[in-house]
């Protein structure tokens, strides 16, 4: 398996503080894993095959193995599928073979991740399966755990997502209540490109606030809780001239006919937001 990278994550530091926060350092009597300590012996020998009990699109397995390997630096590990892969229930993920405390201690934390984020993957290929056969691609949204944005937006890539905007920096997002306290869609969408921004985008509440947007200079429309019908109105007032995103009221049950209006994009927080974990486990076999 190549070295897992990501703009803006810094794997090493992740791998660290989730194992100290386990093990408890600089708590009180913390600084180790009590129960592999004194019920396995040092120099136990573990074999064990992590698995999906439930049918995944599986997303972190790279960052399962930096917790392995951060313990046990000569761990023997099996890459059996790839980030991104479909598995049915019951398919081996990995198969490693390490000293036994290690692996024991570093558990916890590998599978945490891994049902984490192919939790994220599974709930966004499901999405993008249930957008049917369109235009439209299905994007996430900031709606993400503080500290694990950039983990959970690679989820969703895997899950067959496109990732919006990566934060507060790398583009504008006006919305309502800076529309409010601007004073108009207008106003709010000229004071960004007055102020050198790239890439404006600016959520409709209205059909009436298409036309002063565009004129205005955004580069992207955020049509927020239309119905498809109304959606399939905002797209042909925009004509092509930017990309519009379709937001808020979106499921699996709606999403189908929001996708078929027409829009470039529908946004969906609830990937990251409300993703339930997958459930897969690290179990012992005989070597």
């Amino acid at each position: 398996m190549t070295q897992f990278s990501l703009t803006g994550f810094d794997l090493d530091t992740f791998v660290t503080q989730t194992l100290a926060e386990d093990l408890g350092e600089g708590l009180p009597g913390g600084g180790q894993d009590v129960t592999s300590e004194s019920v396995i012996p040092a120099d136990a020998r573990f074999t064990g095959v992590m698995d999906s009990r439930d049918a995944i699109t599986v997303a972190g397995l790279p960052i399962a193995v930096a917790f392995f390997r951060h313990l046990d630096p000569e761990i023997s590990i099996e890459t059996l599928v790839q980030d991104g892969d479909q598995v049915a229930a019951g398919t081996h993920l990995l198969r490693l073979t390490g000293k036994a405390r290690a692996l024991l201690t570093a558990e916890r934390s590998a599978l945490n991740t891994v049902q984490h984020l192919s939790g994220i993957a599974t709930l966004t290929r499901q999405y993008v399966d249930a957008m049917g056969v369109t235009k439209a691609r299905l994007l996430d949204t900031r709606k993400t755990i503080p500290g694990l944005r950039h983990l959970e937006k690679y989820a969703t890539r895997m899950g067959g997502a496109q990732n919006h905007r990566m934060g507060l920096w790398d583009a504008a997002m006006i919305k309502d209540n800076h529309v409010a306290v601007a004073g108009g869609v207008g106003q709010a969408v000229g004071s960004a490109r007055a102020a050198g921004v790239a890439s404006i985008i600016c959520e409709i509440d209205h059909l009436d606030q298409i036309a002063p947007a565009l004129a205005a200079g955004a580069t992207h429309l955020l049509l927020d809780n239309m119905e498809p019908d109304m959606l399939r109105e905002a797209v042909a007032l925009v004509a092509g001239r930017v990309p519009c995103e379709a937001s808020g009221g979106v499921n699996l049950s709606t999403i189908g006919p929001i996708a078929a209006s027409g829009v470039d994009y529908v946004s969906v927080g609830r990937l990251t937001q409300s993703a339930p974990a997958a459930d897969i486990g690290l179990d012992f076999v005989l070597a």
